[in-house]
């Protein structure tokens, strides 16, 4: 007995092949949709926080500008509020002022010397306010003004090292305060011993003063006040 051979369906003709199908194209469209609708959401947030950083930007922008322009305001009504004030000054207080300036820096004087010059009946004869005025508004760098004075002083007259700083403290001399004679002092460069001699030497022509009390003068606390090495020195080095 022959049995009669079956025939074979194609597979693509079979109906499981096209369920099968069918579920994969549902899942791939679907998860195509996922990703386009994440893909949008992540682009929308991204142009929001582009947004909202513009803004951020525009904000801080507008506030530096605010305060440039309250500085600019703030600086000009200081150079207003200056103006008026120098305006307020009378016009014997500029002057006591410049003539302050004139002698600090042409004649090296001190504060208090300038000060008393400015009031002295036999100066310039500002008021006192007047000169008050100038000395607290005039800057100035009165060590340096001791240290040009005790230069004179030694260079010109060949004095001692306690004779300048004396001479600098001295309320009939320079009246600078102790700090500031003693800033000259310290920073002087001078050689007391040839000051010495200079002094020695002036003795013996002018007031033809023996050895001994040239010697004594030399030292002597109401004389030169040289020390007695800067005397030996001077009284070793006279013509003989």
């Amino acid at each position: 007995m022959n049995e009669q051979k079956r025939i074979k369906k194609p597979f693509y003709k079979k109906w499981w092949v096209w369920l099968v199908a069918i579920i994969l194209v549902i899942a791939i469209a679907t998860g195509g949709d996922e990703d386009e609708n994440q893909a949008t959401h992540a682009k929308k947030a991204e142009e929001q926080v582009s947004v909202n950083a513009g803004d951020d930007i525009e904000e801080l922008e507008e506030e530096k500008v605010e305060k440039e322009e309250e500085q600019r305001e703030e600086e000009g009504e200081g150079e207003i509020s200056e103006d008026k004030e120098d305006d307020n000054v009378p016009k014997e207080f500029k002057s006591a002022l410049s003539k302050a300036e004139t002698y600090a820096k042409t004649m090296s004087m001190s504060k208090a010397s300038i000060h008393e010059q400015l009031t002295s009946e036999y100066g310039e004869k500002f008021t006192a306010e007047a000169a008050q005025y100038a000395m607290d508004n005039f800057e100035y760098d009165w060590n340096n003004n001791a240290l040009k004075k005790a230069d004179t002083y030694s260079k010109t007259m060949h004095m001692s090292k306690q004779g300048i700083f004396d001479q600098l403290t001295s309320e009939f001399g320079e009246r600078f305060t102790e700090e500031e004679a003693q800033f000259a002092i310290d920073n002087l460069v001078t050689d007391y011993k040839e000051n010495a001699l200079e002094k020695a030497k002036t003795y013996q022509d002018t007031m033809s003063m023996s050895p001994e009390a040239i010697r004594d003068q030399l030292t002597s606390p109401y004389g030169e006040k040289f020390t007695q090495e800067e005397a030996d020195y001077a009284v070793d080095n006279l013509d003989k």
